[in-house]
């Protein structure tokens, strides 16, 4: 690979109009299959509720198929919403996947519900109260302790700590499980800076994000995670053969997201439909801020490496949404030729 960062893959298992969960969830695999023999490096789904575009409502589920089915790339959550489950069963999950398949699995968590508030209402067991931004940074360092790696009884929590024993009941024989902050706010970059660990910033979601990558340098802390920050960009990004079609398969996406501001949720209109609704709607278009990166195979790569740039990013993510499994296929085929990627040997 000649590019100065490493190429991921974000995946939000989209639901095609006239299609099922279940063709998605098979798409998922069929896609992570062709990632891990493409050669990139990390394949990690993302976790949304109560839409019925994206089928990725429990990542934790998927991930023990996916990292059944490849064989190389790290698997991981983009991410798990942490305020939605206790800290222990997180824990216990990925200690469990990572038994699966040692020394691939990876968590990335996030603050946000993923979804609205009614339907974060309704995830909680106790509705009595919300889940406040002061709660998160407490529950984050509570399954930081049960997954420190460090063989010290106790190791991050207390001796007399009454949860301390439970860390040695997690299942083992997996490797370490390597913790990720996900965030498109300043508050995610000042509490993965301070708590010294790797960073993935959405910019597919904010892309103002730039400031973000500088406060979680500047706050950062060399800890035993991490000796020198990390930073990880997710962009959206589609590729073809031409740019034009590129920009065809960018409009269901664009359609898509265009309802969602007016809170009307839709599953993922054909690319025929969303063109012509588009070209009736040319407000939906302008209103967008988002950062989308289409065109040929070199004409994203050229827009990856610009965002790259701005971020210092160590790695990129791709992730898209389009109704066609094919194009998407060919999407991540094509980029895999333009950086020249090479699946590593995998070790006996």
């Amino acid at each position: 690979m000649n590019a100065p960062y490493r190429l991921s893959v974000l995946d939000q298992s989209p639901i095609a109009a006239g299609s099922t969960a279940t063709q998605a969830l098979q798409n998922t695999l069929d896609l992570a299959r062709l990632c891990d023999d493409l050669g990139y490096h990390r394949y990690w789904m993302a976790e949304h509720h109560a839409t019925p575009a994206l089928a990725g409502a429990a990542p934790e589920a998927l991930i023990g198929p996916v990292s059944q089915v490849t064989k190389r790339m790290r698997i991981g959550s983009g991410g798990i919403m942490l305020p939605h489950y206790s800290p222990f069963k997180v824990a216990e999950t990925f200690k469990m996947l990572a038994a699966l398949a040692p020394d691939r699995i990876d968590l990335g968590l996030g603050r946000a519900p993923g979804s609205d508030q009614r339907t974060a209402l309704a995830m909680r067991q106790d509705r009595s109260r919300g889940f406040g931004a002061e709660d998160f940074p407490a529950a984050l360092n509570e399954l930081l302790a049960y997954l420190d790696d460090r063989t010290e009884e106790g190791a991050g929590l207390p001796d007399d700590h009454v949860f301390a024993p439970l860390r040695a009941t997690l299942p083992s024989g997996g490797g370490a499980v390597p913790v990720w902050l996900l965030g498109s706010s300043p508050d995610s970059a000042v509490l993965a800076g301070r708590l010294g660990l790797p960073y993935a910033i959405a910019d597919f979601i904010n892309p103002d994000g730039v400031e973000l990558a500088k406060l979680y340098r500047d706050m950062f802390v060399p800890s035993r995670h991490l000796d020198a920050p990390q930073v990880l960009a997710t962009v959206w990004a589609i590729a073809a053969d031409t740019a034009e079609e590129a920009q065809r398969l960018s409009a269901p996406s664009a359609m898509m997201f265009a309802h969602l501001t007016r809170g009307v949720l839709i599953p993922v209109p054909s690319i025929e439909e969303a063109v012509d609704w588009l070209a009736s709607t040319p407000a939906a278009l302008s209103m967008r801020r988002r950062r989308v990166i289409t065109g040929t195979p070199a004409e994203v790569r050229a827009g990856i490496d610009r965002v790259a740039e701005l971020y210092g990013a160590h790695e990129m993510m791709v992730v898209n949404i389009m109704p066609d499994h094919a194009a998407r296929r060919r999407c991540y085929e094509l980029l895999a030729a333009e950086y020249k990627l090479a699946a590593a040997p995998i070790p006996a």
